[in-house]
């Protein structure tokens, strides 16, 4: 069945409390404020991005935004900056990691749930792994595989990659090991950079990334400017002007609760 294009309602919207999935959001109808303009310029301005941000600034939603647009599903773009500077008949592939749930404080913690990880990609996208083959080593083939059979470069997303690190910071023998094991593993996208058409990974520090072949492959996104502070959906300014008078109109008793919403992200 075709997909509807997304359609924008009068009716009253509700807040995306909690909610990290830019697909839910969309269908749901909930108050979105715009930040496709953002992606815009990150692909005209770079290729490969780090972006360090307090947890729950609404890094995840940013990147699952990204998701749902190189996989080319315009219905739910409808309205937005980008829909019209978008080619919608290019589908890209789309590799993401994600490292927010569970904990990394033992020694195979790490390493069994990225092998997880990597079972599911492999399996999507129909790749045989090879018995021999490290994670470094099937992350760069399955980045390979897929460019080669779409023809398209391939999307990298990873939310959360310093999370193994700062979980294991009270056993510093483990968070070693996990820092060193993410430096292999995120090192094959300088290795795999023709195969790759965008690169993001958010995390809460810098100091984690450190590894030297690392900060080649990545480019810290705070030296894009000050106006980048927008970038994420936790955004004060974000809640003024049309989107902020909005919610006022359509019900005032929302906005104390909006400011108190506001500080408790932030802190």
């Amino acid at each position: 069945m075709a997909q509807q294009p997304f359609q924008a309602s009068m009716t009253k919207r509700k807040l995306p409390i909690g909610i990290q999935t830019f697909r839910e959001i969309r269908e749901d109808n909930c108050y979105y404020v715009d930040k496709t303009a953002y992606i815009h310029r990150l692909l005209n301005e770079g290729k490969h991005f780090f972006l360090s941000r307090p947890r729950r600034f609404g890094k995840s939603l940013f990147l699952d935004t990204c998701k749902e647009l190189f996989e080319s599903n315009e219905p739910l773009f409808e309205g937005l900056y980008i829909h019209d500077r978008w080619d919608w008949s290019v589908r890209h592939p789309v590799l993401r990691l994600d490292f927010s749930s569970g904990t990394y404080q033992g020694p195979d913690d790490l390493r069994e749930e990225v092998s997880a990880q990597l079972n599911a990609l492999e399996e999507e996208a129909e790749v045989i792994p090879r018995d021999d083959d490290t994670a470094p080593a099937r992350f760069r083939r399955l980045m390979k595989v897929l460019h080669e059979r779409s023809g398209q470069r391939v999307a990298v997303l990873v939310d959360e990659c310093d999370k193994p690190i700062l979980d294991a910071l009270e056993v510093l023998d483990i968070a070693r090991a996990n820092r060193d094991f993410l430096r292999g593993l995120y090192s094959t996208i300088k290795d795999s950079d023709a195969h790759i058409c965008f690169t993001l990974l958010t995390g809460v520090s810098k100091f984690s990334m450190a590894g030297p072949a690392t900060r080649r492959a990545i480019e810290a996104l705070g030296n894009l400017g000050e106006d980048m502070q927008e970038i994420l959906p936790i955004a004060y300014r974000s809640l003024q002007g049309v989107h902020f008078l909005d919610i006022c109109k359509s019900d005032r008793s929302q906005v104390r609760f909006i400011r108190g919403w506001l500080l408790n992200r932030a802190s």
